[in-house]
């Protein structure tokens, strides 16, 4: 499994507020959409992401956003090393994602841009 990369995790007060800073500051235009009733705006290797407070205090024991080629492939490596996955993968509106565990206690979200099958 190759990673392609990583993001960092945001949750922000005031989405409208915040975009405009990161989009500064990483040069590009949020890529902006909605999930489960929380608003998300990925610029860069920034995740901002704003809603209820009960979403947004789940979102955050999530240390990272991997971006990985496929989601299923991930799968298969993490279960082989002993990762617990927590959900997924499931459809996204840019791709599919899970959730792992990883042995150390750690939870990462995995996410790949390749529509479901």
């Amino acid at each position: 499994m190759e990673i392609l990369g990583a993001s960092l995790r945001i949750c922000v007060d005031d989405l409208e507020t915040a975009v405009p800073f990161y989009e500064r500051l990483a040069g590009g235009t949020a890529l902006r959409f909605e999930r489960g009733g929380v608003q998300v705006a990925a610029v860069g290797c920034f995740l901002l992401m704003s809603g209820p407070a009960s979403e947004l205090d789940l979102l955050r024991k999530v240390a990272a956003t991997i971006a990985v080629e496929d989601v299923d492939e991930a799968h298969r490596l993490l279960t082989d090393l002993g990762a617990r996955i927590i959900a997924g993968p499931v459809p996204t509106p840019v791709g599919r994602n899970l959730l792992a565990a990883h042995p150390d206690g750690t939870l990462y979200e995995y996410v790949d841009r390749r529509p479901p099958a």
